[in-house]
């Protein structure tokens, strides 16, 4: 069994926040369990020591209790870090949204989090370890679970970290060259600017995924709790919930999806 410390991590395909953490754990000496769908997408770790690949649909309760009984076999058993990273993009207006594909939306991104929390949690609190979390926007559900989640935990020594992402230079805006609204979206005047932003030509710079996943890793090390804000402009969204009235938010928001031209229009 190892006596390394551990940590495990959803979705670690290559190119994307997942794999730079895993690449960073390891690293920083951590038995890493690197977990995805399809295990010859994480070719930049699979090679290296200390490394456990594992494959795991985080919709597929019977690979989620495999991946428990895994890691149990290795570390004790316990855990002492467990990073929900996996997700999955979705960019469309509210009207334009398939109900079906939303919904599918929120089973990974929300309850699928929710199922591998609950699977763990007795690895977590047999090594008062930490819970960690990376949030798109469609995971502010899970933020705030988190949020009472932490709470209910503190007793048994574990710490559940929120770690809200600013714009990081990732594969994630890779899948939507094919992108585009319905025919009779009332948005489509402004699909051109909208399908820029879904694939991230919207001249945002973006931190390294490197030198993101570097700062998180070592915030979650040094014992952070609550949230961690990370990854470019993520201080400003930080600044601007505390501080900012809603209404210079929107107007903020606005600025650049295209919808400015809309309003003018109407």
């Amino acid at each position: 069994m190892s006596k390394k410390k551990s940590v495990l991590i959803t979705g670690c395909s290559d190119g994307g926040i997942g794999g730079a953490l895993a690449l960073t754990f390891q690293a920083l000496g951590f038995h890493v369990f690197a977990t995805a769908r399809n295990m010859s997408k994480m070719s930049a770790v699979a090679n290296l020591p200390n490394v456990t690949l594992l494959t795991l649909d985080v919709l597929d309760a019977t690979q989620i209790a495999a991946a428990v009984e895994a890691v149990k076999q290795q570390t004790g058993p316990k855990l002492d870090i467990l990073i929900n990273n996996s997700g999955e993009n979705f960019f469309f207006p509210i009207l334009d949204s398939d109900l079906f594909e939303a919904k599918r939306i929120f089973d990974i991104n929300f309850w699928a989090p929710f199922n591998i929390i609950k699977a763990f949690a007795p690895l977590l609190i047999e090594a008062k370890g930490i819970a960690a979390s990376i949030y798109a926007a469609s995971k502010r559900s899970l933020e705030i679970v988190s949020d009472h989640l932490r709470v209910e935990l503190e007793p048994f020594g574990v710490k559940v970290v929120s770690v809200v992402t600013g714009a990081v230079d990732t594969n994630g805006n890779s899948y939507f060259d094919e992108w585009k609204l319905p025919e009779d979206s009332i948005y489509k005047p402004a699909e051109k600017i909208i399908g820029a932003r879904a694939r991230g030509n919207d001249g945002v710079k973006r931190m390294d995924r490197s030198e993101y996943a570097n700062k998180v890793a070592s915030e979650i090390i040094r014992g952070a709790s609550s949230k961690i804000w990370c990854g470019s402009h993520a201080g400003g969204v930080k600044f601007g919930e505390c501080f900012v009235p809603q209404s210079i938010l929107d107007s903020q928001f606005i600025k650049g999806c295209g919808l400015e031209q809309l309003g003018k229009k109407t």
